[in-house]
């Protein structure tokens, strides 16, 4: 079995990703390692190299800026699905583990990744590996948990499938020239640690900024952590993994949201429908993906 560790990037430095930690997390699972990176001049490039690991391979992409005056809105965060499929299409292994720039996995959960995909090679009728997930939020103490966060993404690949990501977002499988559907999946009993929203706040907000110019035609107001509903956040009780220690910032206690945040219309919505997840044992989280194992 060969396997595959892919992602894209532009101003990794720029924006603050831990996408060396990100890497390294991922790099004994994996036999190559595919960045497809664009065009940027903040150093993003110098840091990969020195990884100094032989199974990372960068491919040069370009970027399509005219899709920011694209009028529809709904079609321009299609930038983002063009750089995670050309990662996706330069992998050559039976599996592609695709990951953001920010996720990390545990070194202890390495073997259990390893063993799903060595126990699904040979059935074909799982296309996808789905992974737990844990949005970290103001600090590493703390993080985000309702309705809104979503709790479980596919992230490994059968790479004899026609994927593409048409947003960036989802992995969908090519049917026709018309028609696509999610994958059929198994869960690999594991977890991804996401810590996007652990980052500086100004860095943050040059992100957001970014993320709406190829996303949707709105200014991004300046960026508060403080500014979230407070029982959103949770206290983390676990370990993180080992390569993002380093590099996170000192914390004492779980982030204090703002005590005068006005929730917003989602906020109570999103309050009601987690009322029901732990009353009745629900999950209100959005699949891109069908479980049949």
């Amino acid at each position: 079995m060969r396997v595959s560790g892919c992602t894209y990037l532009r101003y990794g430095v720029k924006f603050g990703y831990p996408f060396v930690e990100a890497i390294r997390s991922v790099l004994p699972i994996v036999d190559e390692f595919i960045v497809a990176l664009g065009p940027c001049d903040d150093g993003t490039e110098e840091k990969l190299r020195q990884i100094g690991d032989a199974k990372i391979r960068i491919v040069h992409t370009q970027w399509n800026e005219h899709m920011t005056q694209h009028p529809q809105s709904s079609l321009r965060g299609f930038v983002y699905g063009q750089q995670r499929s050309i990662a996706l299409f330069n992998c050559t292994g039976d599996w592609a583990f695709y990951i953001d720039s920010d996720e990390l996995v545990h070194e202890d959960e390495r073997e259990k990744i390893r063993a799903a995909m060595e126990k699904y090679q040979d059935d074909p009728e799982v296309e996808a590996l789905v992974f737990d997930y844990i949005h970290f939020y103001g600090n590493a103490n703390t993080y985000a948990w309702s309705p809104r966060w979503y709790r479980t993404a596919a992230r490994i690949v059968r790479n004899t499938v026609p994927f593409w990501t048409p947003k960036g977002m989802a992995f969908v499988i090519v049917q026709t020239q018309k028609r696509g559907r999610y994958p059929r999946a198994a869960h690999t009993g594991a977890t991804i640690y996401h810590y996007g929203w652990v980052r500086g706040e100004a860095q943050l907000q040059l992100k957001q900024n970014d993320v709406l110019k190829f996303g949707r035609d709105l200014k991004s107001p300046p960026f508060q952590y403080e500014q979230i509903d407070p029982l959103t956040l949770r206290r983390f009780t676990g370990t993180h993994p080992e390569a993002i220690r380093d590099w996170l910032p000192p914390a004492d206690g779980v982030f204090e949201a703002d005590p005068d945040y006005r929730l917003t219309s989602r906020d109570r919505k999103h309050r009601m429908m987690l009322a029901v997840e732990e009353r009745f044992g629900m999950r209100f989280n959005k699949k891109h993906y069908h479980m049949v194992r």
